[in-house]
């Protein structure tokens, strides 16, 4: 008679996972005026090397590695990912206002283009290793877009990004917690 194999089940369960972010309003989504280098310099922040995109990918990458393992934190991963899909939705919005186009491509001064890819993440195999590079991207991030700040002259926009930045350092302030949970702090 032939054995019947139970099969194999990820018992994490991500009903009602909620975007892991400050819990304060973001601001109107308006423009001074159309720009397109403004819109140029956010297409970076949507989908450039250090970017939202790059950004929701490594989450969601790093919570599918875990959910199996370590549920609780393959939550947290996954919070923080809507939150990340949020900003891309919000840069993306800035964009179209601004006269840009959204479509997965970075457009970087003298008229260069460079389109999305994978290669942009960082993927390490063991979990210190993620959550540290997770930590490093958030910095990153914070670091691209002050300098976006200090660059557009729209102070609509600049709120917006001065938001999504309070979400990125809220971030870091949890992987920290994760590191030291975990005792790899």
């Amino acid at each position: 008679m032939e054995e019947k194999m139970k099969p194999l089940a990820n018992t994490c369960n991500f009903a009602g996972i909620r975007p892991i972010m400050m819990d304060l309003p973001y601001p109107p989504i308006q423009v001074k005026e159309k720009n397109r280098t403004y819109a140029d310099l956010l297409s970076i922040d949507y989908c450039g090397s250090v970017s939202e995109l790059s950004a929701i990918t490594q989450y969601i990458n790093n919570e599918n590695r875990l959910s199996c393992t370590m549920c609780q934190m393959a939550k947290t991963l996954l919070g923080i990912a809507v939150a990340e899909m949020m900003h891309l939705q919000k840069l993306g919005e800035l964009i179209v206002l601004l006269g840009g186009q959204v479509d997965f491509t970075a457009k970087m001064r003298g008229g260069r283009q460079k389109m999305w890819t994978p290669e942009y993440l960082n993927i390490p195999e063991n979990t210190r290793k993620m959550l540290l590079a997770d930590i490093e991207a958030e910095k990153a991030a914070i670091s691209q877009y002050e300098a976006h700040i200090g660059m557009i002259k729209d102070g609509y926009v600049n709120a917006v990004l001065a938001r999504i930045i309070k979400d990125e350092e809220y971030h870091i302030m949890l992987l920290k917690a994760l590191m030291k949970e975990m005792n790899y702090a």
